[in-house]
């Protein structure tokens, strides 16, 4: 068994509703402990179709919200997301929306129409991640976190509770906003080992604040195929821009060097899995572009060009050098996701009553953090590139391709199982 890496992933996304007006009082368990709800008597079929329905969802997400925000940035920046936990919290806030404030967040995170779809999928989803497997850590969490005055529907608290296993605690925010602020970031932080510090920047809690949705996800886990230190060495990267920078490459190239390969005319494709024991897979997919154009891989980003990519991918000896790097990101994803199509639930005319059986609530922040580093012992690994080698001299050895990925990419993490997309990222500068 291979020692697990130091590959820790974390990503929280942090729905912030505030109260449009002062003064709602009165509800139950104000005495700032874990409210408590029902045990849910009823029973839950999960379907595979559920499942499909809610990771194809998260999937044409991922590849919107990653075009989004790679229009918002610099080519020469890094992107680093996990899609995944931001669509779990938008469900959570979904859960609650009703008219046309509920017809524009199912537009953006293309969430089914059934509403027991939706939530038989997050759960059978949910439960799948946490399974976990004896070689590497995964976890995914949600949380609410809520005024201790403030009235909120049973039917709501609930709902979270029993689909997306999202507990209530009650805190005072009109009276003590910074202490509330603490006792949602060490949740945070325990949740994704320490990764993610202070999710909720100071001052973005206040005495209006009614509700916070939380969600943090967390992968460490070991390469297949790991990468000898002695045969890490100092090596040029060319940034968008034509920038030459110098950074740590990895290399393996030995005759043991077996991953899943592909190629289109534009792109090399490289699939390298993470160490499992159940069965239950994990990899890293990495979409490199031939020449240095990140359009190249960004155009391979939709569900049925990936699919065919993926299906292309052939189990070869390849020659890879990869860089180690280590990113954490933050994003303010408001304005994204109002420019993405949800402006409504941002306003005074955003319709929450689901939540609470009032219009008072509205969205207020929504904030995403995310860590990653990769290095010899582990490192996300998933690639779909279609390698289709003829030739009319025989016998010939096959050549060995050689996977250099001294320029920018895109990489993924996805769940072999289901193709569930956890995370999305984009490598311009490993030094950055």
């Amino acid at each position: 068994m291979n020692i697990k890496s130091i590959l820790p992933v974390a990503v929280v996304l942090l729905a912030c509703l505030f109260c449009l007006f002062a003064g709602c009082t009165g509800t139950p368990g104000s005495d700032g402990t874990e409210t408590a709800t029902p045990t849910p008597t009823q029973s839950v079929s999960h379907t595979d179709s559920a499942v499909e329905s809610v990771v194809d969802a998260n999937n044409m997400f991922t590849f919107d919200i990653y075009k989004q925000l790679s229009g918002e940035n610099s080519e020469d920046d890094n992107l680093f997301l996990s899609p995944f936990s931001i669509s779990s919290a938008l469900a959570l806030t979904y859960e609650g929306a009703k008219g046309e404030t509920a017809d524009q967040i199912q537009s953006v995170f293309y969430f089914p129409d059934s509403i027991e779809t939706l939530r038989n999928g997050y759960q059978e989803v949910n439960a799948g991640i946490n399974a976990g497997d004896p070689e590497y850590d995964l976890e995914v969490a949600n949380a609410l976190w809520a005024e201790e005055t403030y009235p909120f529907l049973g039917d709501y608290i609930n709902t979270a509770e029993t689909y997306y296993s999202a507990n209530t605690t009650n805190l005072d925010f009109i009276n003590h906003p910074e202490e509330s602020r603490v006792t949602i970031n060490d949740w945070v932080a325990e949740k994704t080992n320490d990764k993610i510090e202070d999710l909720i920047p100071e001052g973005m809690i206040n005495s209006l604040t009614r509700l916070v949705i939380t969600n943090a996800i967390y992968f460490k886990g070991a390469w297949v195929l790991q990468f000898d230190k002695n045969m890490t060495t100092e090596a040029d990267f060319t940034t968008p821009s034509g920038e030459t920078i110098t950074i740590d490459m990895m290399k393996r190239t030995d005759d043991d060097a077996v991953y899943g390969y592909a190629e289109t005319d534009g792109l090399q494709v490289l699939e390298m899995p993470y160490e499992n024991e159940t069965g239950k897979k994990l990899s890293m997919i990495v979409l490199l572009p031939k020449e240095n154009n990140l359009k190249a891989a960004g155009d391979a980003l939709s569900v049925d060009n990936l699919e065919e990519i993926l299906d292309s991918i052939k189990s070869r000896q390849v020659k890879v050098y990869f860089p180690k790097f280590k990113l954490e990101t933050e994003y303010l994803l408001s304005d994204t996701l109002i420019d993405m199509g949800m402006p409504m639930a941002f306003t005074g005319s955003a319709d929450f009553s689901g939540i609470d059986g009032t219009y008072d609530l509205f969205i207020s922040a929504v904030v995403h953090k995310a860590f990653v580093e990769v290095n010899e012992e582990g490192t996300e690994a998933a690639a779909a590139t279609g390698v289709v080698y003829a030739s009319g001299m025989s016998p010939e050895k096959e050549p060995i391709p050689v996977f250099r990925a001294d320029h920018p990419f895109i990489f993924m993490i996805q769940d072999d199982e289901t193709g569930n997309i956890l995370f999305i990222g984009r490598i311009s500068n490993p030094a950055q």
